[in-house]
């Protein structure tokens, strides 16, 4: 074990690669280098295909790699299980559990006593905005308040790291918005590392200490960004100059500049900037 922070995420020089049915061989992520240090918020953005969610499971720990090291907290992840929480893009809450127990469920596999369990919920419970909701179920829930839901659970063992794949790609536009300001309001709070997966630029911008931009064929990183917009940010930061020029420049960073950038800006007024599929889309 290394000297290492706690919420300290290296990767260092990792492969992966994957056979099909066919038998042929596809790398899916090469050479990949990224050190996130504690209680950093990094945002990984790039085309589909590129290795996003593969990286991201190799640091969980549920995908190994051909080779390279992955450390969290100065661990290998080979050699423990990871103390890593995460977010999926659906909100993957048990439906015959209430509010309170999915939020409970990690902590009761972690054996906490039964009054360690229930502070720590009520706690959660009110910092994702969901008082009065301890009893509700899911399906009585809203598709924003699940994935409050949701990061209530991730958050409750108290972990250093938090991972997040597009926690917020299955809700609407308003919907998505509410949640980003959240998380800006609920990370501010809880200072967790965290490495988020989105398409949307301009939510890395508003999330993000720093967006690090993935290609594909094979996976690498090609660029890491720092996000100078001071903190606190709130919804209002969207309308701020600063803002919308650094949403541009990772436009053009991600895509290049096409028509100049105007026949992009012109398609894109709002800056609701998703990065398109190897084909396009």
């Amino acid at each position: 074990m290394s000297m290492t922070l706690a919420g300290s995420v290296r990767i260092q020089k990792l492969n992966k690669t994957y056979v099909d049915r066919a038998g042929n061989t596809r790398t899916v992520l090469e050479d990949v280098s990224l050190d996130v240090d504690p209680e950093e918020f990094v945002c990984i953005v790039g085309p589909s295909g590129c290795g996003k969610t593969t990286l991201i499971k190799v640091v969980q720990g549920l995908v190994m790699g051909d080779s390279g090291t992955v450390e969290v907290n100065g661990v290998d992840v080979r050699e423990a299980t990871p103390d890593v929480g995460f977010v999926f893009q659906q909100d993957s809450l048990f439906p015959w559990r209430t509010v309170g127990a999915n939020i409970a469920f990690p902590l009761e596999i972690r054996r906490w006593d039964k009054k360690a369990q229930r502070q720590r919920v009520d706690e959660l419970i009110e910092l994702v905005g969901l008082g009065g909701y301890r009893d509700s179920y899911p399906h009585e829930l809203s598709g924003g308040m699940r994935q409050r839901v949701n990061l209530a659970r991730a958050l409750a063992p108290d972990l250093s790291v938090l991972i997040m794949d597009e926690p917020f790609a299955a809700l609407d536009a308003i919907t998505r918005a509410q949640m980003q300001t959240e998380l800006l309001r609920i990370w501010s709070d809880q200072r967790k590392t965290v490495i988020f997966v989105t398409h949307q630029i301009d939510e890395a911008v508003l999330l993000a200490d720093r967006v690090v931009r993935m290609s594909a064929n094979p996976g690498r990183i090609e660029e890491s960004t720092t996000i100078d917009i001071p903190r606190p940010r709130s919804d209002a930061t969207r309308h701020e100059e600063s803002f919308k020029t650094m949403v541009d420049q990772l436009w053009d960073s991600l895509h290049g500049d096409r028509d100049g950038g105007a026949g992009v800006r012109a398609k894109l007024p709002n800056r609701d900037r998703a990065v398109p599929d190897r084909q396009g889309r």
